[in-house]
């Protein structure tokens, strides 16, 4: 089992422990903001699911149907787990509208602040694991739950805060009010999550910074060649996929044009893993004078 898979499986454990401990805060005290968190966590688990399963997919080979792999299977992960929280959010302001209708004060609320704390810290300790794996593999789907497990982490945090403050303030409205400001979060973060996505299902380039180094590496390890002209890059999944016109000169040798590209290729490969670069190359002739500039 890969190292991604390692972690997307830990990750449903975990959300189930976490599901446990809050679903317990809740119902030993009744709190609506309480009930607000462990909803949220019933989305982790879907999503931890979801990410699992599309990670499954991504790690498969190319095949007859899918012969550029299966990568962006991650992104749909990534959707999946927006839409769920939307779902939450709106659950979740549901049960807040009624509970500022009818507050009531929580029961047993040390047992309850026990409880959702646990949770929270166990949260906040695979949170950063899972930004670290995620972003260290470049992986959608272990980022997105992370970036969803650091909103919940955010929000843990707000309501243990408000509920200690119900009782110590007298006014038990301030609980159905926290779970709706807990909804309101929730919703910004799975807008987020969505757009993100749906970038890597539109095929968007990398970061600027990624896409410069790309051209800096291209014109330095290039030596030979007279220009490179029409890069274009896009992220699929933990994949990188790099393509551009290499024009060299028109009595240069197939086998000499062949080792350019090898060395570029080379360059790109040892300091970006998972990249794929397909690279067309040109006489003379068919020189822009735009582009990445050989040095």
């Amino acid at each position: 089992m890969s190292r991604n898979l390692q972690v997307a499986a830990a990750s449903v454990g975990i959300g189930i422990v976490v599901l446990g401990l809050k679903g317990a805060a809740y119902w030993v005290t009744g709190s609506v903001a309480l009930l607000s968190d462990a909803l949220e966590s019933i989305i982790n688990v879907a999503a931890a699911l979801a990410a699992l399963l599309a990670l499954q997919i991504s790690g498969r080979p190319a095949d007859h149907n899918h012969q550029y792999g299966h990568h962006k299977a991650e992104y749909f992960s990534a959707v999946l787990e927006g839409v769920l929280i939307v779902i939450a959010a709106v659950s979740i302001l549901r049960e807040s509208y009624y509970g500022f209708l009818d507050p009531k004060f929580p029961e047993q609320p040390l047992n309850g602040l026990m409880l959702n704390g646990a949770a929270t810290v166990i949260n906040a300790i695979w949170c950063s694991v899972l930004l670290r794996v995620g972003k260290a593999r470049r992986s959608p789907a272990l980022l997105a739950d992370g970036k969803h497990l650091l909103s919940d982490v955010v929000t843990s945090v707000a309501v243990l805060v408000g509920f200690v403050l119900v009782p110590v303030t007298g006014w038990p409205q301030l609980d159905p009010l926290l779970a709706g400001l807990v909804a309101i979060n929730i919703l910004w973060t799975g807008w987020g999550l969505v757009r993100e996505s749906v970038g890597g299902l539109m095929d968007a380039a990398p970061p600027g910074d990624v896409v410069a180094r790309i051209r800096d590496l291209v014109s330095t390890h290039a030596q030979g060649a007279l220009e490179a002209h029409d890069l274009r890059t896009r992220h699929a999944g933990r994949m990188t996929f790099v393509e551009f016109h290499l024009v060299v000169p028109g009595a240069m040798t197939v086998a000499d044009a062949h080792a350019i590209c090898d060395r570029i290729e080379q360059a790109l490969e040892a300091e970006m893993e998972d990249t794929v670069i397909t690279i067309h190359v040109e006489p003379e002739g068919e020189a822009k004078h735009t582009g990445v500039v050989v040095l």
